[in-house]
């Protein structure tokens, strides 16, 4: 099971709560490969992991051969990760539209190169690549069959495919036939990504899609024990965590505890660290008390707290012996919306061969 890259989520707190309940590949949020060949002061801060956290997976975003290579000798020969995951599944505009993410697989040749130039980079440390990816970038112009063909054949350890096109966005349905379908094409693990907000929706994708291994990321969102599930579940137990307001109460504390650690570390300001950490826990709030009976007034305190102290505060304000919410099980979380448009650049469509790197395609700011 593997926690996915998610912008402004998957930090070393986050990746250390979820590595609390239970064992997987946790992986940062995404590293941008121009940046970390220019060595840009934010993205170097975003590769960080925790003591003790194994595997240390990273996932980078590039369009261009040479400088996705570059990125990957700096990994290696600084041993900055033990596993690198290529991020071709990103479906936002500014990023489609200059021929990255979900939009690059198109061109087949210049995919290929890509994958396999990370792969020739990284494998002499032995240091696993991977692909993940979406199906396409609409139904009309579907790549994910042919895209994990030519990963598998450049090399690449594994295969995750997002069930959706970038069209739907994160709306609709995810196709698990077509993850299916990728999973009978290759013989390299497959992975499936998409609809799997508990454990039992892992289960019914394995049964159904036959694949390796599950990725989770909005699921988790508020959720982190789900990973706790998802241990149980494939290990045969049935047990699954319903837990009360007072338990989620505990684990949101910790949560909070550990990005203030996070924002402390190397000399920091520790009263800066405090509010950073706390700042950033902020967006996180909603998503814990989805479905519990907490007044507006508490969950808007909630989500404007400057110190461990004055969460505490509001955390005692909480009735502990609130029973959780079943009604939101299996509900989405985290980003939904509708399908759209995909932003292309000029002569996209016209050849499956060009491989001339997009111009302008290339990201300065990790994260998403």
């Amino acid at each position: 099971m593997v926690l996915a890259p998610m912008a402004g989520i998957t930090n070393v707190g986050f990746r250390q709560l979820c590595r609390e309940q239970g064992g997987g590949i946790y992986v940062c949020e995404m590293i941008t490969t121009v940046a970390l060949v220019e060595r840009n002061p934010k993205t170097l801060r975003m590769i960080a992991f925790g003591s003790g956290e194994s595997p240390r997976s990273l996932q980078l975003y590039g369009t261009d051969p040479d400088t996705t290579a570059a990125a990957v000798r700096i990994v290696v020969e600084r041993d900055l990760a033990d596993h690198i995951d290529l991020n071709f599944g990103c479906p936002v505009p500014k990023v489609t539209r200059r021929g990255g993410g979900a939009a690059l697989p198109w061109r087949r040749r210049l995919f290929a190169r890509l994958v396999r130039a990370a792969v020739d980079a990284a494998s002499p440390a032995g240091v696993p690549v991977t692909v993940k990816m979406r199906k396409g970038i609409d139904d009309d112009h579907l790549t994910y069959v042919e895209a994990g063909l030519a990963a598998q054949d450049a090399g690449a350890a594994a295969v995750a495919l997002h069930g959706r096109t970038a069209a739907q966005r994160y709306s609709g349905t995810a196709d698990w036939d077509a993850i299916a379908t990728l999973k009978t094409a290759l013989d390299v693990p497959v992975l499936g990504n998409g609809d799997i907000w508990e454990a039992d929706d892992a289960l019914r994708m394995v049964a159904h899609t036959g694949v390796d291994g599950v990725v989770v990321g909005r699921g988790c969102l508020g959720r982190p024990w789900l990973f706790a599930d998802l241990e149980a579940a494939f290990t045969g137990s049935p047990h699954r965590r319903l837990p009360t307001l007072g338990e989620v109460a505990t684990t949101m504390r910790r949560h909070a505890e550990l990005l203030v650690e996070q924002f402390t570390v190397g000399g920091r300001d520790a009263a800066r660290g405090e509010r950073d950490g706390c700042t950033d826990f902020r967006k996180h709030v909603a998503w814990y008390l989805k479905g519990f009976p907490v007044g507006s007034e508490l969950r808007r305190a909630l989500a404007m707290i400057e110190s461990l102290a004055h969460l505490d505060d509001l955390l005692g304000k909480l009735d502990p012996a609130a029973p959780f919410p079943v009604e939101t099980l299996g509900q989405p979380r985290g980003r939904t919306n509708s399908p759209g448009k995909v932003f292309l650049p000029n002569g996209w469509l016209d050849s499956r061969d060009d491989d001339t790197v997009p111009q302008g395609a290339e990201l300065a700011d990790s994260g998403g």
